[in-house]
Parts: structure tokens; C-alpha cells; sequence
């Protein structure tokens, strides 16, 4: 179509004159016409309409001004063969075909609008649009001043004829000025309103799949029931006389029940309903005489088909009884050895299926006798009612009493049918029930998993703390040593001199520290309060104390520390409701003020 409304007479006539009837000829191949001269006769006889293309011709430039003829994209495999294109107000020249093809992003859905790079400083939009619409209709160029544009296109498939001109090289008539000459780079462009179009575009065969599949629902839908007429007395007396008759008593009966459960039963037509009511009851012996008719039937059909298969069970085992006779030495060894696996072939392909069919008769033969037990055992109740009764005769109580023991029967499979279901259920539920047990083990050991790395962090944590309590402890037992070590010089000084005795003893007199446990528990208290330079609580030191003697108390301490107050100092800490006492050590200072 592209190429028909851009080809003119006219044009072909400037582009390619009579005096080269091979070019002619060429032209009017490639548009799918048999060379014919201006006078009507053909200028090549060896042309093929079937193949298209004459023999020993080079094809014509796909992109030849006035064809508008742009091929589909060339294989990979193919080195894609393209020629100089002339425009009226430049010319194209073709990339090396030795060269990879320009690359392209990836095409956005529905994609009409086209990205052109490269093109000369001098470009203007009438020099695009002559280039461009070879490819087809051309709806809008946006032009930008730093050499590039966009072309939005009619439809879809012209962007593929444009990337056709992706890798040439414009220039703009006969100069040679770098503005006039640019590469062009053809790819795909990304439209907001290419992308409305396109969902447009998929909406609507949203719409039409949904009217599709709307109307085979409909095609397959069953047809709906007749509308059921509303209730009146004159309808009533209609559907009262239908029900009478055996052949529209099903019509009439659904009538019926529509209108009992649309409310229509009221004081007024509580009699018409009863009357209806009871014409539908004496429908109930013509149906069960109809069923024991059909059973009669069934019964015959079943003597039937036991004869029929005793006769071929009878048969079955004459054929065996001669396959056994022909197995036997006076008759087998004169058979030939395929004759022999034939024979016992068919032998045992014989006792198999007469074996099927006499396990069918067997069966048979049991659910009777099940029958026969059921009728023995009989309903003492029912038998004493139909006696007492005395409405009827003995051979309508029997029928009666048949058909009693029947329904039982179809009432005890029903129930065995219903025990099967239950059982089936319950084998599901109890895989149900064990999936959910599994589940509940699955979340309990990972439960536990994690408890146990809790537990585990919480060791670490507390084999930490106990190797600080250690290095505590190993402090204090050389505070310990120290002392220990300082008391026996001091009194051994004290046995070396009497005469400084009495000062000594006056010193202690008048000192707070009035024993030796007291001095051990301040150097133990001065060196876990040196190790707390924040001070700590009377009863974080009294726990403390208390892992070493656990006979120390907290009053005890508390009134060591407030005698020694050049050694020790009571400070609040925190505001508020987190106000606290805290105790700290303040030897050092206390030394200078002494």
C-alpha cells in the first residue's frame, strides 16, 4: 500500500529514462510487474512472475526514492546488503556492511515513536520529513536544537522500516562541511502516547475476550425452567385436575410446592391446599405398584441371566474338560511343540475367565440368600399391625410387607454407603490430623532450637561474668596477703619496743577500726569501690560480702563506713523516683586532710 500511493509515473520517468531498458526493467520486477516497454512489448522475454527477479539482474535498492519499498530485517547469519540512497536535498550513505549492526534497547509495547541522532547541525524539519516518510505516514517530528529528533509514526510496523537507516551517513546536498554531514542512529523511543494507544488497544481485546467467553457461557448454560404462574383459584382448579392425571402429575406437583413455599397457604386457601395435598397422596400407591412391577421385572431379568450364565458356565467347563482330555500323554505327545503351548494357552485363558464368571454367579447367589435371611427375620411390629388391622386382604398385606422388607434392604446399602463415605472421611481427617501434629512438632522443636541458642548466650554471658568475679577475687586475696603481711611487721614492732606500746594501744583506743575483721572487710570494701570509681550501693556491697562470709550483715557495714569517713563518702544520686545512695571510696583524698 506504502509503495503504491508513493510510486508515480512521473517519477520513474526522471529517475530512470528509457535510454537503460535493463534499469527499467529492473524497477518494474521488483514491484511485481511484467518490463514492459512504452510501446506495450516485453523488454525481456526470460522473465518469471513466479520467481519475481530475472535472471543475471541485480536487485534494486529497497530504499530508492519513490518506491517506498523497505525489506523485513535480514537474518543475523546474512550480511544485510545496502546501497547509496538519493534524496532531492541529500544523499545517504550505507554503513560497512562488515560492521556489527548498530544496537537498539529493548521495544517498549506498542512503540510508534522513533529516536534519529547524529543528524547534521544543519538539518532542518523538511529534510527529516523527506527522509523519513519513504517509510510511511509520518504523524509528528519533534526536533531538538542538539541534533536529534523524534518521528512519531502511523502505525507500528514503520519503525521497523526506519531502523533500516540506523548506521548511514547524510549529507546535505554536495557540501562538505562538517554541519551539513552526521551518522544517523535510529531506536526506539518511549511515547506516553504510544503507551495509551497500545492499553487502549489491549482493553478492548480484554473487552471483546470477556464478550467471547460471555456468550459460549451462555451458548453452554442449560436452559432455565418455566416461570411458575402465581396462585388463584382459577389456577388452583387447573393444577387440582393435573394432578390427577399420572401424565402431568410431575408439572403440577412443582407447581404445587413453588406456591406452598411462596407463602400462598393462608385461612382462605388452606382447603384448596389440603385437596391438592391430598391428590398427591394417592399418588403414593400407583408409585409403589410401579416399583414393584419394575422389581418384577428386574427378578425375571435376573433368573434370566443366571440361566443364561449357568448355560455358559456349563459350556466353559466342557471346553476345559477337552483341553484337560488333550493334555493327557495318550493325546499330547502327538501334538507338534507349538501345538502344545497353544493348547496350554488357551487352557489357561479359559479356567481364567470361567473362574470370573463363576465368582458373578456366586455373588448372585449370596445376595439372595442375604435377601432370603433379611425376609425371615421379618418385622414382628408391623406383622402385628397388618393382622390387627383387618382393612385389607392377606395378599395386599404380603405385597405391603415386600415392599417393607425392601425399602429396608435399599435403607440398610444406603447406610453401609454412608459408612464407607464416614470412613473414608475419617481416614482424611486422621491424615489431616497427623499433618497438623507434624506441624505442631516442626514449630515446637524450632522453638526449643531457639530457646537452646538462648540458653546458650545466656552460658557465655555468665562464664564472662564469672571470670571477672574471679580476677576480683584474686585481687582481694593479694589486698589480703598485703595486710596480713602489714600487720605481723606491725607487731613485731610492737614486741621490739614496750616503751611505744602504750601510744600504740592509746592510737587504737581512740581509731574506729576496733578489730582485725574490720580492717579486712574496709580493704576488701576500698578495693571493690576503687574498682567502682561511680560507687555502689550498701546492698551491691553487701552481696559482695557476702559470697566471701555469709555471716556479714548490712547494718554492720553500713556502720564500719559511716566511722570511717575520711575513708569513705555518702552521695544521692538520680532524680526522682531513681534516686539512690550510693557509697564511694575517698581514701586518697581523706589522706591529704590528715
Amino acid at each position: 500500500a506504502d509503495g503504491g500511493r508513493n510510486l508515480n509515473l512521473d517519477s520513474i520517468l526522471m529517475g530512470l529514462p528509457m535510454s537503460d531498458p535493463t534499469a527499467w526493467a529492473t524497477a518494474m520486477n521488483n514491484l511485481g510487474m511484467a518490463p514492459m516497454g512504452m510501446t506495450g512489448q516485453p523488454l525481456l522475454p526470460d522473465f518469471d512472475p513466479a520467481l519475481g527477479m530475472m535472471t543475471g539482474i541485480p536487485p534494486i535498492n529497497p530504499m530508492m526514492p519513490g518506491l517506498g519499498i523497505v525489506p523485513p530485517p535480514t537474518p543475523p547469519d546474512m550480511p544485510a546488503v545496502k546501497e547509496i540512497i538519493h534524496c532531492k536535498s541529500c544523499t545517504l550513505f550505507p554503513p560497512n556492511p562488515h560492521l556489527p549492526p548498530p544496537a537498539t534497547r529493548e521495544r517498549p509495547p506498542g512503540c510508534k515513536t522513533v529516536f534519529v541522532g547524529g543528524l547534521p547541525e544543519n538539518a532542518t524539519e523538511q529534510i527529516i520529513m523527506e527522509v523519513f516518510e519513504q517509510c510511511g505516514e509520518v504523524i509528528a517530528i519533534r526536533k531538538s536544537k542538539k541534533n536529534f529528533c523524534h518521528i512519531r509514526f502511523a502505525e507500528e510496523f514503520i519503525v521497523d522500516k526506519a531502523l533500516y537507516l540506523s548506521g548511514y551517513r547524510i549529507r546535505l546536498g554536495s557540501s562538505t562541511d562538517k554541519k551539513d554531514t552526521g551518522r544517523l542512529h535510529v531506536d526506539f523511543a518511549q511515547a506516553r502516547d504510544d503507551l495509551y494507544e497500545w492499553e487502549c488497544k489491549q482493553r478492548m481485546l480484554a473487552r471483546e475476550e470477556r464478550h467471547r467467553r460471555r456468550l459460549e457461557e451462555e451458548r453452554f448454560r442449560p436452559a432455565s425452567p418455566p416461570p411458575v404462574v402465581h396462585y388463584s383459584d382459577h389456577e388452583c382448579s387447573v393444577v387440582a385436575e393435573k394432578l390427577k392425571d399420572d401424565t402431568k402429575f410431575s408439572e403440577a406437583i412443582q407447581t404445587l410446592l413453588t406456591w406452598i413455599e411462596r407463602g400462598e397457604v393462608n385461612r382462605r386457601t388452606a382447603n384448596n391446599f389440603y385437596s391438592m395435598i391430598q391428590s398427591a397422596n394417592s399418588h403414593i400407591r400407583r408409585l409403589v405398584n410401579e416399583k414393584a412391577a419394575h422389581e418384577k421385572e428386574m427378578e425375571e431379568a435376573k433368573e434370566k441371566f443366571k440361566l443364561a450364565l449357568s448355560g455358559i458356565l456349563v459350556q466353559f467347563e466342557q471346553i476345559v474338560a477337552v483341553y484337560h482330555s488333550a493334555s493327557k500323554q495318550k493325546a499330547w505327545d502327538h501334538f507338534t511343540k507349538a501345538q502344545r503351548k497353544n493348547i496350554s494357552v488357551w487352557c489357561k485363558q479359559a479356567e481364567e475367565i470361567r473362574n470370573i464368571h463363576n465368582d458373578e454367579l456366586m455373588g448372585i447367589r449370596r445376595e439372595e440368600e442375604m435377601e432370603m435371611s433379611d425376609e425371615e427375620i421379618g418385622d414382628p411390629p408391623e406383622m402385628k399391625e397388618t393382622e390387627e388391622s383387618g382393612l385389607v386382604s392377606q395378599v395386599e398385606a404380603l405385597k405391603e410387607e415386600n415392599d417393607s422388607l425392601r425399602w429396608q434392604l435399599d435403607a440398610y446399602r444406603n447406610e453401609v454407603e454412608l459408612l464407607k463415605q464416614e470412613q473414608g472421611k475419617a481416614s482424611r481427617d486422621e491424615d489431616t490430623t497427623k499433618e497438623q501434629q507434624m506441624k505442631l512438632l516442626q514449630q515446637a522443636l524450632q522453638g526449643m532450637q531457639k530457646h537452646l541458642l538462648k540458653v546458650q548466650d545466656e552460658y557465655k554471658k555468665r562464664e564472662a561474668e564469672l571470670e571477672k568475679v574471679k580476677e576480683e577475687k584474686l585481687k582481694v586475696e593479694t589486698l589480703l596477703a598485703n595486710l596480713k603481711e602489714q600487720e605481723s611487721g606491725t607487731s613485731r614492732a610492737c614486741a621490739c619496743s614496750q616503751e611505744k606500746e602504750c601510744p600504740a594501744e592509746k592510737a587504737l583506743s581512740n581509731s574506729p577500726v576496733k578489730s582485725e575483721r574490720e580492717v579486712l572487710l574496709v580493704g576488701i570494701i576500698s578495693t571493690f569501690l576503687h574498682v567502682h570509681p561511680f560507687g555502689a550501693s550498701i546492698e551491691y556491697i553487701c552481696s559482695y560480702l557476702q559470697r566471701l562470709d555469709s555471716k556479714i550483715c548490712t547494718a554492720e557495714v553500713e556502720v564500719l563506713m559511716t566511722r570511717l569517713q575520711n575513708t569513705f563518702r555518702q552521695e544521692l544520686s538520680g532524680v526522682g523516683a531513681s534516686l539512690e545512695k550510693r557509697w564511694k571510696f575517698c581514701g586518697f583524698d581523706g589522706l591529704k586532710m590528715t
